[in-house]
């Protein structure tokens, strides 16, 4: 699940390289939002630690 982010950014380095400015700008912002949420859901888990 927390690979997700960086496969998008490996697909917008992709796009970059083969000159698609559009689509390498959107999947770079679709990686920086899925990485905000999913730091935003692992952030705010709750840790249960029995002892």
């Amino acid at each position: 699940m927390m690979s997700l982010p960086f496969v998008l950014f490996a697909c917008g380095l992709g796009a970059a390289w083969t000159s698609r400015r559009v689509a390498a700008l959107g999947f770079w912002v679709a990686g920086v939002l899925m990485l905000l949420v999913l730091f935003r859901m692992h952030a705010t888990d709750v840790l249960n630690i029995a002892l």
